[in-house]
């Protein structure tokens, strides 16, 4: 089976041609390639289809093998791979994932998809659609009690749930200890994405990321849009802000009046591979 390795800000999948690869236990395919000392490596895997509703689909999971409804590098990338690979000649593709379908501009130089805007689509505020339980309506600046410390969270999804968490000295945070609990906490019931954002000014932050069914990542395209809307719901930035993660940069920005939220970001091949 043939498939290529792709990252954006260093968040890497394994890709694979869902036209043509045909998998029959694609969990535990993706367990088995998503082991970084057994297998190919990676935050997980992600099948490119076709779609009825859109140009592609992007069929995504976590490194642990369960389903994910939404990942913001991974669509950047599934954008750079239809468009490198021959499979659209368009620079402005829809793809769809778990129902949902996004918008991508790709940016094109020498030939090749270089940066990718996406249209990310409305951010979901409502604590109960989040999910998340809530006495709050919408779940901003709401205290948990994580591990006996408490810690102030913002709740926002981008077709996948968020708790983003502002701190001091992120650089600092022991993640692996308080990642987990934050994932698994009671208060959420599909578990959760959990992003520590330390604010540098009004229109740079930076952040860290613990991702349900993976751990710590590089970036997460997702995480960076409920971070941002997060910061403005809170009055800490303004609505266009580059997000800083361990792997490089992501520019997001909501548009309040459309209600709409856009990520542009790198998007890269590493290797192509066989298995």
């Amino acid at each position: 089976m043939k498939f290529t390795k792709m990252h954006g800000c260093g968040n890497d999948y394994v890709y694979v041609n869902g036209f043509v690869e045909k998998i029959e236990d694609k969990p535990a395919f993706v367990r088995m390639v998503s082991d970084r000392h057994f297998g190919v490596g990676g935050d997980g895997a992600i099948f490119i289809n076709p779609s009825e509703e859109a140009d592609f689909e992007m069929e995504m999971y976590n490194a642990d093998g369960t389903r994910a409804e939404m990942c913001g590098n991974g669509i950047r990338c599934v954008g750079k791979y239809v468009y490198d690979k021959g499979l659209t000649d368009k620079t402005q593709v829809s793809i769809a994932s778990f129902g949902k379908v996004k918008y991508l501009d790709l940016n094109v130089e020498n030939g090749a998809v270089s940066t990718v805007r996406v249209n990310m689509g409305a951010p979901i505020l409502t604590a109960k659609e989040v999910p998340v339980i809530s006495s709050m309506e919408q779940s901003v600046d709401e205290p948990v009690v994580v591990n006996g410390k408490e810690y102030r969270m913002t709740c926002v999804s981008m077709g996948n749930p968020h708790a983003v968490v502002f701190m001091d000295h992120v650089a600092d945070l022991d993640i692996a200890a308080v990642g987990p609990s934050f994932e698994n906490h009671e208060v959420f019931p599909n578990r959760t994405n959990t992003e520590f954002v330390e604010v540098v000014d009004r229109n740079h932050v930076n952040m860290r990321v613990w991702e349900r069914g993976t751990g710590e990542t590089l970036a997460c395209g997702t995480g960076c849009c409920a971070t941002v809307v997060a910061c403005a719901l809170n009055g800490l930035t303004e609505n266009k802000v580059v997000v800083k993660v361990l792997g490089g940069e992501i520019e997001i920005e909501w548009d309040r009046e459309e209600n709409l939220v856009y990520m542009t970001g790198p998007a890269a091949t590493v290797f192509e591979g066989e298995i």
